[in-house]
């Protein structure tokens, strides 16, 4: 049987890149879309490189011609949520024009079938402890507002056109191939686990912690660390699902529990056995005490199980991947 081809938007990514391995390892044959300006030519192993831009509606047609990918896994965006409050039109021009042209190509060449990198942000600030899909969407920044618009434009192409799409709704993506062959790399980095290996490791800049005043055990916020492998495999879970006919819909991603930034730091200095040293910041604006999943949805409708999201296990993946000099 001929393997099926998949386009991958932004598959240099960080969630990308090894969302491309999964696929291949599923049997798909993974073409990565990326204008590499966060992602990284080495991550991308297991199928071809393109390079374009997302807002390049000819470019991709064309590369859809070419290929005939089955389906699109869309991941490329802006992420930074600071940035999107100071820029907001650079969210606004790449994550929602940049995903309209997408789907416009998508259209012209009869590519039916999309799965998206949406995210928890588009909740804004919870309600309560644990969110589920049937949360309020009210996004506190441009950025999640940017991911909302494109889940709203799902629905509506679904509508007039027949598109059929699942968004994935992930907490906070963490850690590294199991295997140690690609990892998280980006520039800048403004995620906690890596900032705190990097702390770690003396280089005489100590982590900054955002905030110790917050209503929660420790002082801390807490938030729910999802490993990028798990989520991969998600990915692939969903496009299996849409293969076989399901209808369009959204899922969050995430483990259901809560860990705080105290709990992040000691189980990097249980797992690297090095101080972790740190200097506590003002909080940010916009940062919510607790963001944790309920993603029993997920669960119930595919039997899905994170299986390497404890955070030791997040933690020993990162810290392998780091010392195999990722730069």
């Amino acid at each position: 049987m001929k393997q099926k081809t998949i386009l991958v938007t932004g598959g240099a990514g960080y969630i990308g890149s090894h969302t491309c391995k999964a696929l291949a390892t599923a049997g798909y044959l993974p073409v990565a879309y990326d204008n590499l300006a966060h992602g990284s030519e080495r991550a991308v192993q297991w199928g071809p490189l393109v390079r374009g831009e997302l807002s390049d509606g000819d470019r991709l047609a064309s590369v859809m011609a070419d290929y005939r990918p089955a389906a699109v896994m869309h991941f490329a965006a802006y992420a930074y949520v600071g940035e999107s409050v100071t820029d907001p039109g650079k969210y606004y021009r790449n994550n929602v024009m940049g995903s309209l042209t997408l789907l416009e190509a998508m259209r012209e060449q009869a590519i039916g079938q999309l799965v998206f990198s949406s995210t928890c942000a588009t909740y804004g600030n919870p309600l309560h402890q644990a969110l589920n899909e049937s949360h309020p969407q009210s996004p506190i920044n441009p950025y999640g507002q940017s991911k909302l618009m494109v889940e709203t434009m799902l629905g509506d192409f679904g509508r007039a056109h027949g598109l059929r799409s699942i968004a994935l709704r992930y907490f906070n993506a963490a850690g590294a191939d199991m295997d140690g062959t690609i990892g998280e790399d980006h520039e800048p980095e403004t995620h906690l686990i890596p900032l705190a290996l990097e702390a770690a490791t003396d280089t005489g800049h100590p982590l900054t912690v955002f905030g110790a005043d917050y209503s929660t055990p420790d002082g801390t916020c807490i938030r729910d660390y999802i490993h990028v492998q798990d989520l991969a495999d998600a990915h692939v879970t969903a496009l299996q699902a849409l293969e076989a006919g399901a209808s369009s819909t959204a899922y969050n991603l995430g483990t259901g529990k809560g860990v705080s930034v105290r709990e992040v730091i000691d189980t990097i200095e249980q797992v690297t056995g090095k101080p972790v040293p740190h200097i506590f910041g003002q909080r940010r604006a916009g940062d919510p005490d607790r963001l944790v999943a309920d993603a029993a949805k997920f669960q119930r409708a595919f039997g899905w199980r994170p299986v390497h999201s404890d955070l030791p296990t997040i933690i020993r993946s990162a810290w392998r991947w780091r010392n195999r000099g990722a730069g």
